[in-house]
């Protein structure tokens, strides 16, 4: 067991060696990881954002009607009565724009205390809920033919544009993405290739010895391991902080139309989990094929 646990250090120690020594081979490979993995994470973001706005959708019932700036009492309850007249209405609930700011609030954190009181750009509005979700397009439509209302949006339209979104993104970066993880074991198994060209007089002892397979190919695998967690370290700071600031400019607009991107407590830790997987894959992807090519053993 401690000759395992010697080796097992050994074997690490000049993995990581052979990483300094590789140089700007290294740097290239490490490169293509970084760039392959942005992409797949970007592109998984977006798709996964997507699926969620295309589900809040389907299940919504709910069409929120903004009311004019200014328009009285008296007038808000004649828009009541009118938007619960509307065929296939099941309920009409009013929401006061301060109501909203503390919803936005509670959802975006302290960032939003800046707008109490008269700095409150937010409108008052109604929450009509249909009785089935079929029956939403033909009720927003007739809701934003009233007197005094600004505007009437079930979400609709948005979900539609990001769905279209992430069809383009599914077919031309799944593409895109396998042209570049091609690269990247392309360029991983290559530094390891040189690695071995130069270690080829010690491989050759090692096995007239009687060193076996996997103690040879260790510090090769382990290579390949490294450079390619090294190149998702980028990627996942890009996420981890990206995501957030995009979160923060979208999720005010999205929530007045009753729908909302997945926290980033939801979907960071996942995708950064995935980029370091993906990295380690893909740097021994890269080791492996090396091996099976130039080792020969």
């Amino acid at each position: 067991m401690s000759l395992m646990i010697r080796n097992f250090f050994r074997h690490l120690l000049e993995s990581v060696k052979s990483v300094k020594r590789n140089g700007w081979m290294t740097l290239a490979s490490v490169s293509a990881v970084t760039i392959t993995l942005t992409m797949a994470g970007i592109f998984l973001a977006v798709i996964m954002n997507a699926t969620k706005l295309a589900q809040d959708v389907e299940g919504n019932v709910e069409v929120t009607v903004f009311v004019d700036i200014g328009t009285k009492n008296k007038e808000l309850k004649k828009l009541k009565s009118e938007l619960q007249e509307i065929n296939h209405v099941d309920e009409v609930t009013f929401s006061s724009k301060q109501e909203q700011l503390k919803k936005l609030q509670k959802q975006m954190g302290e960032a939003w205390d800046l707008f109490e009181g008269d700095s409150n750009p937010l409108y008052d509005v109604y929450v009509v809920k249909a009785t089935d979700a079929e029956y939403i397009r033909p009720v927003t439509r007739e809701a934003s033919q009233l007197t005094n209302v600004f505007r009437a949006n079930y979400g609709g339209n948005s979900a539609d544009r990001i769905i279209q979104m992430s069809k383009v993104v599914r077919t031309w970066g799944l593409a895109a993405a396998a042209l570049l993880v091609f690269v990247a074991i392309f360029l991983i198994s290559n530094t390891i290739r040189i690695t071995i060209i130069s270690r080829k007089t010690e491989i050759q002892i090692m096995r007239l010895v009687g060193a076996k397979n996997g103690y040879i190919r260790w510090p090769f695998f382990l290579e390949g391991g490294w450079i390619g967690l090294i190149g998702s370290i980028v990627p996942i700071l890009i996420l981890t902080y990206g995501y957030s600031q995009v979160y923060g400019l979208a999720a005010p607009y999205l929530l007045q139309s009753n729908l909302a991107l997945l926290r980033p407590s939801q979907i960071v830790w996942i995708l950064d989990i995935i980029m370091a997987v993906g990295g380690y894959l893909i740097g021994s992807i890269g080791s492996v094929i090396s091996m099976r090519r130039f080792l020969k053993i």
